[in-house]
């Protein structure tokens, strides 16, 4: 699933910062104060190219366009797709996880593909954002024999009464917690139920780890449901903890997703996506107008060297 020799996260995360055309940046360059919210950009780069060979000649080339294509539709912009960006607040976070546990996180990338064959099609029939096995890893390092000091355990780290409202077996002599079936679609009701309520998903994993209560608490007192505002009235394991899924996140996929954003964000998202696609059928729009203008044109040329011929 994974190269063996793919380039490390934290290579881009750093290479980007030093070239500067990294969404990372766009996100710090946003953030106004730690008192108020840092937004990530959604930007659409744009550049203007020869519309005729746009396809086979380089972007510095100088030389004039086809004169198939009109003047009005010689030049246009070609877009690309917006990415998800990286919270202002979070990007030294990642950067400095990612150095610290790049080793890590390599050992468990090498025997994650098997376990991950078995998590993904549960968690897709929950509808959960494949994703969310990241989780798993930032839990136990995918180790069905995790157990932690407060009685946690498996590879979701599902502590027993909660184990059992949903419905594994939990005895000396059974612990469905540690089998990864069972405690993967354990783990996907739980997610499931979280997000029908939050609608949130660092709200979920948030909750996933410090319980409902918690994170409830914290919105009164924030007067927020914005995980980036809430943050600092919630245990500093459970900050800790949503911010290790989003830099593990971008590890394994070398970007962010759904998952790694606040709701807000999400809505930001798809909202350049739709302005994006809004463009790119403009475009085409007028593509395919500039291309029926120089049909009539062709048509009239051919018909008057016949009408010369036939005299």
């Amino acid at each position: 699933m994974y190269g063996a020799n793919r380039r490390t996260a934290i290579g881009k995360l750093l290479t980007a910062t030093i070239a500067g055309n990294s969404f990372l940046l766009m996100a710090t360059a946003h953030a106004r104060s730690a008192d108020q919210q840092p937004e990530p950009v959604f930007a659409v780069s744009t550049t203007t190219v020869l519309q005729a060979d746009r396809f086979t000649r380089p972007l510095n080339d100088t030389t004039a366009a086809s004169p198939s294509v009109p003047d009005s539709a010689a030049l246009y912009k070609t877009t690309k797709a917006p990415q998800v960006a990286l919270n202002a607040a979070v990007v030294k976070f990642v950067a400095d996880y990612l150095k610290k546990n790049t080793e890590v996180l390599q050992k468990v990338e090498a025997r994650s593909e098997p376990v991950f064959k078995i998590m993904e099609p549960i968690l897709a029939k929950y509808e959960i954002p494949l994703e969310l096995k990241y989780l798993a890893v930032v839990e136990s390092d995918l180790k069905r024999t995790a157990v932690s000091r407060v009685g946690a355990a498996g590879p979701w780290q599902l502590m027993p009464g909660t184990a059992r409202e949903l419905g594994l077996k939990v005895s000396k002599k059974s612990d469905e917690r540690k089998q990864y079936y069972k405690s993967t679609t354990a783990a996907a009701k739980y997610l499931r139920d979280l997000y029908n309520y939050y609608g949130d998903w660092l709200l979920v994993i948030a909750a996933y780890n410090a319980g409902p209560g918690t994170i409830n608490k914290a919105i009164k007192r924030a007067g927020s449901h914005n995980f980036w505002k809430l943050q600092y009235f919630l245990p500093a394991e459970t900050r800790g903890h949503v911010k290790r899924f989003i830099s593990t996140h971008y590890y394994f996929e070398d970007g962010g997703s759904a998952t790694t954003l606040t709701k807000a964000e999400n809505l930001a998202y798809e909202k350049a996506r739709a302005n994006f696609r809004a463009l790119q059928q403009s475009e085409t729009e007028v593509l395919a107008s500039a291309s029926a203008e120089t049909i009539p044109a062709k048509e009239t040329e051919a018909e008057t060297v016949l009408i010369s011929k036939q005299k």
